[in-house]
């Protein structure tokens, strides 16, 4: 089976998101635009990922460099102009390329698997991926000969009243052979509407040199989508989104509200887990079996297990581990803390750089102060505790098993096992105080 490269177009300005930020890096559902075009050629059998890039944006290409090599694009001519650039590091390449562009985050590896394969299966000099939509709008139009094969793509600005009513577009994703393609840049001339090199214009190069010219039809309309626009990226993120949480049920969890639930594509989800609503999951966030989380939570890199239950109103950080059957209860944020089996932080509390041993219970209100001088320390509980109410932890310090601590009160130093820790002032009454007179 022949080699496949694969060029990402990745030089547009992206003028219209009005950022600072080049478009291929604002993030769709957690991940850059750029990192999700990247993922799917890489699966989709791509072994040499090209990315093409201006000479300027540094961040791209630092992305870039880790799935690939970059190519820089000296100044914007069209795309043409970039897929030469993209073809000076395969110079000596032997085999099929993949073409495709670096704003479209909503591709998916299958379709492109399946122009590749469309590709080899025809003996095709060159395919391109097209899908019959009722407004084309400013996509390229593909004209067909007579016989159905295909002729050229002709872009909006430059088509006929006639080829406008064209309902069969250019999604903008190509295979060529490798050879082919190199010749057929050469040939490219700037002669349209943009004064710009077309890479379409190459697909007539390769019919008049006698190659054969493909389109793979395809009924998905919007893998093919790019992004020019903030508004484009929150749809974007919408149907992504709507992708992963549908592969999340059909796999066995519960999602009360999709419409309000986020979860990035690298959160894993075992089955017989409940998400409720309002629910943000990112990261390397894992859920196991029988939890249930939210609604109303917020899980960043964070490990959840059997049976435990996190929120409402929840806010789990990095490093934080619930074992099985834990609690992190509503109002409740925990940050690089291990939770023990079975224990429980119900409410109103604030848990960082701590560890809480089986079957202890936090109760509101508690805090572990772990920030001194510049310097992160840490809190041990043992198991089977049971902390007071408005309970502050100065750290470093530990809490024997099966001690408890007395509600109200600032435990600044170790708690043997099974003893009562109690710190804080003896109360005094000041009789009759409300009835004195103010000058009294």
């Amino acid at each position: 089976m022949p080699q496949l490269a694969c060029i990402v177009m990745a030089g547009g300005r992206g003028t219209r998101m009005r950022s600072a930020t080049p478009k291929v890096l604002h993030p769709v559902c957690g991940r850059p635009i750029l990192a999700w075009v990247l993922l799917a050629a890489r699966d989709a059998g791509a072994s040499t990922l090209i990315v093409v890039t201006p000479p300027d944006h540094d961040e791209v290409q630092t992305l870039a460099a880790s799935f690939g090599r970059v190519a820089i694009q000296h100044n914007a001519g069209g795309t043409g102009d970039a897929v030469r650039c993209g073809m000076a590091p395969l110079a000596s390449f032997v085999g099929d390329v993949l073409v495709v562009s670096g704003d479209t985050p909503l591709i998916r590896t299958e379709l492109l698997a399946e122009l590749v394969a469309h590709h080899r299966a025809t003996g095709a000099t060159a395919t391109l991926l097209s899908a019959d939509v009722a407004t084309p709008n400013a996509y390229g139009r593909v004209v067909r000969q007579a016989d159905g094969s295909v002729d050229r793509v002709v872009e909006a600005r430059d088509a006929s009243a006639g080829e406008l009513d064209l309902t069969e577009m250019n999604a903008g994703f190509y295979v060529f052979s490798a050879d082919a393609l190199r010749a057929a840049l050469l040939r490219l001339e700037p002669d349209n509407a943009q004064g710009e090199l077309y890479l379409p214009d190459t697909l007539i190069a390769i019919r008049e040199a006698g190659g054969r010219l493909a389109a793979h039809r395809t009924a998905d309309t919007t893998s093919s989508l790019g992004i020019n626009t903030r508004i484009e990226l929150a749809e974007a993120d919408r149907l992504l989104r709507a992708r992963i949480l549908e592969e999340h049920m059909l796999a066995g969890v519960t999602i009360i509200d999709p419409a309000t639930t986020f979860v990035e594509p690298t959160v894993t989800l075992e089955p017989d887990t409940t998400i409720h609503p309002f629910c943000v999951l990112r990261g390397s966030t894992h859920v196991a079996s029988g939890a249930e989380v939210g609604p109303h939570a917020v899980l960043v890199d964070a490990q959840v297990g059997e049976d435990a239950r996190v929120g409402p109103f929840c806010y789990l950080r990095p490093g934080t581990w619930l074992a099985r059957r834990a609690k992190a209860g509503t109002f409740v944020e925990i940050k690089n803390s291990t939770v023990g089996e079975g224990a429980k932080v119900p409410h109103l509390s604030y848990i960082g750089d701590a560890e809480i041993g089986a079957e202890s219970n936090v109760g509101a209100g508690a805090i572990t102060a772990n920030y001194h001088r510049g310097q992160k320390t840490r809190t041990t509980i043992g198991a089977h505790v049971h902390i007071g109410s408005d309970n502050v932890f100065v750290a470093p310090v530990r809490i024997g098993d099966g001690a408890y601590t007395a509600a109200g009160s600032i435990i600044t130093d170790d708690v043997p096992n099974d003893a009562l820790a109690v710190a804080r002032a003896r109360q005094v009454n000041i009789d009759d105080y409300a009835t004195r007179s103010d000058d009294g």
